[in-house]
């Protein structure tokens, strides 16, 4: 061979007594056939079978089985972020004429896909109380193709009866998807309570160091496996190796960064919970939490977010008392080894329910920094925003 060629072909070397516990990283866009027969049937290898690099490589086959398997799923579609995990579902299950039903505690880029994407090609939705429990048997009419529901809302923290919502959908012959990204497959698996699809941003806990964006569709069946797979594939999206690599070494340590996070949030927020000039304490573990009884019976604990509802007045001290801030940082997304907080507003984005308390909420991520020096970074912002 020339050297020209010599350096497009690399030669094969023995990979004989080479073992190792991290996955290869393989990156391809072209996948190469053995002979001509072989690339002529291509098609008879199925959607589990290697055909083309973007519609996956032994990388993310590896992150979308291992993720099945801890939701008992039969498969997993790897996308680029959770909305996208979201977005995808509603697109392969809706036609024009059908409906989805969105709570009201929804991550709010789910409500514009919703009003500024599906309405205008026909396909419509509604908003529900996320406390509706089996009430939402009666909203549910013959449009209603899908039930969508956020256990809990990322903001709001209000728990659903996910297990009532989705025997009242059963019963009405609609789908139900679960935004689980908050509970994880390790505190909630929403399939063993009835749900058809879980969706979640692996952003978050499962890539666990703030340098990913990755989404995940997991199905109870086949058949749904197969008409995602076909959407990705005719919208052409497909995900990267390197990131899903990421994801797989984020997910070996999530069971012990979970674990941490959630003892100290809980603790924080029984501890804020006591504090009188605080408007509210949202955390799914206390007994005045929306949805607690729910919790306590169906989440096998807590992960590390939670929110604080402040009084009104300090909207106007927000920025600067923010900007003080020694150990958190100031973030909008959660889930990473640094400790975030994001100030929000939820009562203008309520339309099925009424918001109760009129102050911003300040949205909490505990990460891995000293529990002590959080507390002390915490309590000193929230005495700059009551005092």
């Amino acid at each position: 061979m020339s050297d020209a060629t010599l350096c497009v072909h690399h030669p094969e070397v023995s990979s004989e007594g080479y073992a190792s516990l991290a996955v290869p990283t393989h990156r391809a866009s072209t996948i190469v056939y053995p002979d001509g027969e072989s690339f002529l049937n291509r098609a008879a290898r199925g959607a589990d079978g290697y055909t083309y690099g973007l519609h996956g490589t032994p990388t993310t086959r590896t992150l979308a089985e291992q993720i099945s398997r801890l939701h008992g799923g039969a498969r997993t579609l790897i996308v680029p972020s959770g909305q996208a995990a979201v977005a995808l579902t509603t697109l392969a299950l809706l036609v024009p004429g059908e409906r989805v039903l969105i709570p009201d505690n929804v991550y709010p880029p789910v409500r514009s896909l919703c009003a500024e994407f599906l309405a205008p090609r026909g396909i419509d939705h509604a908003v529900y109380d996320p406390m509706i429990g089996a009430g939402i048997g009666e909203i549910i009419d013959a449009r209603t193709r899908l039930l969508w529901i956020e256990a809990p809302g990322s903001g709001s923290m209000e728990v659903p009866d996910v297990p009532a919502l989705i025997a009242a959908a059963k019963a009405r012959g609609a789908y139900v998807g679960c935004d689980n990204t908050w509970a994880t497959a390790l505190l909630f698996k929403p399939l063993e309570h009835g749900a058809d699809i879980v969706a979640e941003a692996l952003t978050k806990y499962v890539g666990g160091h703030s340098d990913l964006l990755l989404g995940s569709i997991t199905v109870a069946d086949m058949a749904l496996h197969a008409r995602l797979h076909a959407l990705l594939a005719a919208l052409g999206i497909g995900v990267s190796p390197d990131e899903c690599a990421l994801a797989l070494r984020g997910i070996e340590t999530m069971p012990v960064r979970l674990a941490h996070v959630g003892r100290v949030a809980e603790d924080f927020a029984r501890r804020l919970a006591a504090r009188a000039d605080l408007a509210a304490v949202r955390h799914p573990a206390l007994a005045d939490s929306p949805g607690h009884a729910a919790f306590r019976r169906d989440f096998k604990g807590g992960s590390g977010l939670f929110s604080v509802v402040l009084p009104a007045k300090a909207c106007e001290r927000l920025g600067s008392a923010l900007s003080e801030l020694k150990i958190f940082a100031i973030g909008a997304s959660w889930g990473g080894t640094r400790s975030l907080v994001a100030p929000m507003e939820i009562a203008p984005l309520r339309t099925a329910t009424r918001w109760p308390y009129d102050g911003p909420v300040l949205r909490i991520s505990i990460g891995l920094e000293d529990p002590a020096e959080l507390w002390d970074d915490l309590t000193a912002l929230l005495d700059r925003l009551t005092s």
